[in-house]
């Protein structure tokens, strides 16, 4: 295991880590994923913690990669279901989760359809001045932390299986297409792309832009005009004052350009159960401007990689042909980075417990 002193007490978001941060996360996964290839894949690491983990809205691969996690090592897990809970009857968020306090609960993995509900269970749990961590397994169109870093540790292992790290993705362009607006995946992995050092290039249709970090771009419009892709730029100031910031995040109403000699390229499911209006002409349409496909790789690096947080619509974000590419495709990859990133999540956040 790194030895690097972890001092984070819950696990919100991705906006506020540093650099050692991350570097922590990436070898103890490591660390965890050669633990998942022995005979034996359970440590007694967390023997005698309860993780509970309370999903107030559907989930498959986070909530059950998470219970994996757990029980790899070794805690006892708690799971609860809203739809068979006491909140039926009335029962508010804060009171679920003091309810599992009361069990003897050390972490509590959160989601919920609503941004910020993992924050109020985590300033709850302050005020209570109980040792109980608080991990955002995703809120609303906030942030999904753990995903962003299941991604960054799957694009970092691949560059250098042996000492996944920050600066591998250093001057690297990433390509971030779909549904952007609604994404709590793409907000967390903008923060953790930006802090490797790589290229992050946005693309979406018109409606699907992320506003919420338009405070943060620089607009240039002088490249705006009816007949011309709208590019918007976030600089980054660089380490040292005098010299020029540093464009590291960009914006696309087109797809090509964001394509053009990418390193990898990550799609992202449609969020239609989240539009609260018409924000496309049909799905077929979509595809065809939007959707990725072996054609439409050929304008990226040679060795690009095509990744998919899940779940996928195949034939809308990315043909079913190239889902399944074992040259192409990261998304197994991705599913399987999964578990050793959060058992990295939870031995980080738990190890001060015992």
């Amino acid at each position: 295991m790194p030895t690097t002193t972890w001092n984070r007490h819950h696990v919100l978001s991705l906006a506020d880590f540093k650099s050692a941060e991350y570097d922590t996360v990436l070898q103890t996964a490591a660390s965890f994923q050669e633990v998942l290839s022995r005979r034996t894949k359970k440590v007694p690491t967390l023997q005698g913690q309860v993780v509970a983990n309370l999903f107030f809205e559907p989930s498959t691969r986070t909530r059950s990669s998470f219970e994996l996690a757990a029980k790899r090592l070794s805690a006892d897990t708690l799971n609860f279901a809203a739809a068979t809970s006491s909140m039926t009857k009335g029962e508010t968020i804060l009171d679920t989760a003091k309810t599992y306090l009361a069990m003897g609960t050390d972490i509590m993995v959160v989601r919920h359809k609503e941004a910020g509900v993992p924050n109020a269970i985590a300033a709850e749990m302050d005020r209570l001045g109980v040792k109980v961590s608080v991990l955002n397994a995703g809120d609303g169109q906030h942030e999904h932390p753990s995903q962003a870093l299941l991604d960054l540790f799957t694009i970092c292992s691949l560059i250098d299986p042996n000492h996944p790290r920050l600066e591998l993705l250093q001057g690297k362009k990433i390509a971030i297409v779909g549904d952007i607006l609604h994404s709590r995946v793409a907000r967390s992995n903008i923060w953790s792309f930006i802090a490797s050092g790589a290229q992050v290039h946005l693309a979406a249709p018109p409606t699907l832009l992320p506003k919420l970090f338009a405070e943060y771009i620089f607009e240039e419009s002088e490249l705006r005009s009816q007949n011309s892709e709208f590019t918007t730029q976030e600089f980054i100031t660089s380490s040292s004052p005098s010299s020029p910031p540093t464009p590291q995040l960009f914006l696309h109403w087109q797809l090509e350009p964001a394509l053009q000699d990418a390193d990898f390229v990550m799609t992202l499911r449609l969020q239609k159960e989240r539009m609260t209006a018409h924000l496309l002409p049909s799905l077929r349409e979509y595809h065809q401007l939007f959707g990725i496909t072996s054609t439409k790789l050929q304008l990226c690096k040679p060795h690009v990689k095509v990744l998919h947080p899940g779940p996928v619509n195949r034939g809308v974000e990315i043909s079913s042909e190239l889902m399944d590419d074992p040259e192409f495709s990261l998304i197994q990859s991705q599913v399987t980075s999964g578990v050793a990133v959060r058992m990295a999540l939870l031995y980080l956040l738990g190890s001060g417990k015992a």
